[in-house]
C-alpha cells in the first residue's frame, strides 16, 4: 500500500493564519463523501499549533464531526483562556458556509503529581505486533487501504461481544509528530457497535473526546493497538470507548464517541 502522498504533506496548506484554504490529493483520505474524521481531527489541531505555537502539551479534546468535510475549507481558531499552566482552544471547519467540524482543545504544562497510578493493563493482550496476521486487507475504506496498515489483535471475528481490536500504524509517518499522529489514528478503527448490528449498513461518527494519558507518547515501529467498545446501542445510536496502547501494552489515549448506527 503506497500513499498518494505523504502524511505531512496533508498538512502542507495550513498556515498561522486563518482563513480560506485549499487542500489537494485528499481523494485516499476520503470516507464516503466526507474526509477520514482522524484526517480532520489533524486539520483543526494543526491549524491550532500553527497559530499559537507556544502551547503547553495537549491533554485532551472534544470534536464534533458536524457536516461532511471537502477541499475548499475555512480554518478558524482562537484562544478562549490561558491561565498559568491551562490553554484552551477552539478551532472550527467551515465548507460552503456550513460549520463542518468543532473543536475545543485542552493544553497543559506539566505539574508535581498530587494523585499518581498507571491505568490498568490491557485485558487479554494479544502478543506483540510483530506476531500478528495482516487484517482487512483489500478491505475496508479508501482512507485505510492508501494510509494504514492493520493487523488481527483478537480472535473473534464477525458477529458477538461488540468490540473491535486491531494493531494500526500509519504506512508514512516522516514529518508527523506523535500527538498528531495520535490524533490520525485515534478514529481508524469501525465502531465496536458493528458486531452487534442485526442487519449490515452504515456507520456515522457524530463527535470524538479523548484524553492523552502521555504527553510525550511512544511506541514501536509505529505500531498502536486500537480498540473501539460499544458500551450501549439503540434507537440509531451506539456510546463507544475507544483507547489506544503502544506496542509494549502502555495504555496512551482514553477517549469516547457516539455513532449513528444506520440500516
Amino acid at each position: 500500500m503506497t500513499p498518494v502522498m505523504s502524511t505531512a504533506n496533508l498538512l502542507d496548506p495550513i498556515t498561522a493564519d486563518a482563513g480560506e484554504t485549499h487542500f489537494s490529493g485528499l481523494d485516499h483520505w476520503m470516507q464516503g463523501r466526507t474526509l477520514y474524521g482522524g484526517a480532520s481531527a489533524l486539520i483543526a489541531y494543526t491549524a491550532v499549533t500553527r497559530a499559537f505555537p507556544d502551547l503547553p502539551p495537549l491533554r485532551g479534546a472534544q470534536i464534533a464531526f458536524v457536516a461532511p468535510t471537502g477541499p475548499e475549507m475555512e480554518l478558524r481558531r482562537e484562544v478562549v483562556r490561558q491561565g498559568r499552566n491551562v490553554a484552551q482552544v477552539r478551532s472550527e471547519i467551515w465548507c460552503e458556509g456550513t460549520c463542518a467540524l468543532t473543536a475545543f482543545w485542552l493544553f497543559g504544562t506539566d505539574r508535581e503529581p498530587n494523585a499518581l497510578h498507571d491505568a490498568a493493563a490491557v485485558d487479554e493482550w494479544p502478543g506483540a505486533p510483530e506476531e500478528a496476521e495482516p487484517a482487512m486487507h483489500g478491505k475496508g475504506p479508501a482512507f485505510i487501504q492508501n494510509n494504514f496498515e492493520i493487523l488481527r489483535a483478537q480472535e473473534q471475528q464477525g458477529p458477538g461481544a461488540p468490540v473491535v481490536r486491531r494493531w494500526a500504524r500509519l504506512t508514512e509517518r516522516s514529518g508527523l509528530d506523535p500527538v498528531s499522529e495520535l490524533i490520525l489514528m485515534g478514529d481508524v478503527l469501525p465502531p465496536g457497535a458493528m458486531r452487534a448490528m442485526q442487519r449490515q449498513g452504515p456507520l456515522s461518527s457524530i463527535n470524538w473526546s479523548f484524553n492523552l494519558l502521555d504527553s510525550a507518547p511512544a511506541t514501536r515501529d509505529g505500531w498502536w493497538l486500537a480498540e473501539t467498545a460499544s458500551q450501549h446501542a439503540d434507537a440509531g445510536y451506539s456510546s463507544e470507548r475507544l483507547r489506544l496502547w503502544n506496542a509494549d501494552g502502555k495504555q496512551i489515549l482514553d477517549g469516547m464517541q457516539c455513532v449513528a448506527v444506520f440500516g
